[in-house]
């Protein structure tokens, strides 16, 4: 199921920004420019979600995925 599989990119997509969160913590000199990157791929995790919910409707959504 696309929307399955969809979803499970999206949710290593949050798994990367959690990893990029972590080595800004670890690394003064990029702090910044990895939490914008952090959050711009929490960003794309978020809208991928939201096409799933919008196209393929809340049955194949986060609702779910989350059983």
């Amino acid at each position: 199921m696309p929307a399955h599989e969809i979803l499970q990119e999206a949710k290593k997509l949050r798994k990367v920004s959690d990893s990029l969160d972590l080595l800004a913590t670890q690394h003064a000199p990029l702090a910044e420019a990895l939490t914008v990157l952090s959050g711009n791929v929490r960003n794309s995790a978020t809208l991928l979600e939201v096409l799933v919910e919008l196209r393929l409707g809340p049955e194949h959504g986060l609702k779910s995925e989350s059983n």
